[in-house]
């Protein structure tokens, strides 16, 4: 059976294991956890035009569709006819979606406040401390170790929207989709109104992607496709959904020290660029996102 595929994005701890989970309600929706797909799709892409083989006798035909049928192989276990597949870096990787799998993209993209979403990160990590047995460290103290960068909150809120950090290449990610023009293929999923008003929140969404409206249960929301986060990110819940929607977060002058809220405050516009296009000037790629006068920089 071909599916029909759409495909989220966005921001850390922005909700998009909450989207998930209620688009799982829907029996015709399948919407799992992040998925290998995407690179799946360039590793094999790369393969074949870095393979000499392949350039002395091309068949170009024949390596799309052998790409373009990465995703239908890989979610050839599901039974539902329409799946969301889950990847930040979608939003810089249009023409995979287009030019391999044939879809028109259509690319649901969670976002939230920066300082929100370090507060997030910080508060599952003070409750997570890593305990004998566990088969690995969180993954953000993990990378401040292997380069002897002590363990504390400004270093992780530094790790993370330095180059390599998640909130950094996700938000590079999006400013790519700008960068390539794309914007119209996105659909920006504001975490704080989605728990406020979910039902105009879902209503959009389908106007979106043009499926028949289903009618949610905003109170009674399980995660019923949820990966073992020990394992890939050294923390228990990293994509635990409560039951019911609802914020759960400290306010994040209660948890994030001081030089990171006046980071935040001094380059609010910038980070949260996709609220404000008109300063979305700059190339993608970034060397040092953070100059010494905490000035955000993406060129």
């Amino acid at each position: 059976m071909n599916k029909t595929f759409y495909f989220m994005a966005g921001l850390p701890r922005s909700g998009s294991t909450l989207l998930s989970s209620i688009l799982n309600q829907n029996p015709r929706f399948y919407s799992g956890p992040s998925s290998p797909v995407l690179g799946a799709m360039f590793a094999v892409e790369q393969d074949f035009m870095g393979n000499e083989l392949y350039h002395g006798y091309p068949k170009p035909d024949q390596v799309r569709e052998i790409i373009g049928n990465i995703p239908h192989h890989f979610y050839s276990d599901v039974q539902q006819p329409v799946v969301f597949d889950k990847n930040r870096a979608w939003t810089a990787r249009v023409p995979y979606i287009e030019g391999y799998i044939g879809e028109q993209a259509k690319i649901l993209v969670p976002v939230r406040r920066i300082d929100e979403i370090l507060t997030s990160i910080l508060t599952m990590i003070h409750r997570n401390p890593f305990r004998e047995g566990q088969p690995r460290i969180n993954f953000i103290d993990e990378q401040l170790i292997k380069t002897d960068i002590p363990i504390n909150d400004l270093n992780r809120c530094m790790y993370l929207l330095g180059e390599g950090g998640i909130v950094y290449e996700s938000l590079n990610a999006i400013m790519m989709g700008f960068q390539q023009n794309v914007r119209d293929k996105m659909h920006f999923v504001d975490y704080n109104d989605l728990v406020d008003n979910p039902e105009k929140i879902m209503e959009d969404i389908y106007d979106f992607i043009g499926e028949e409206f289903y009618d949610h249960d905003f109170g009674s929301i399980s995660n019923i496709h949820r990966e073992d986060d020990l394992i890939t990110y050294g923390l228990s819940d990293m994509h635990q959904v409560r039951s019911k929607v609802k914020k759960t977060s400290p306010p994040p002058a209660s948890i994030l020290p001081e030089e990171i809220i006046d980071i935040y405050e001094q380059n609010k516009r910038r980070l949260e660029f996709w609220g404000t296009p008109d300063i979305v000037t700059v190339t993608p790629k970034v060397k040092a996102p953070i100059t010494k006068d905490n000035t955000i920089i993406f060129k």
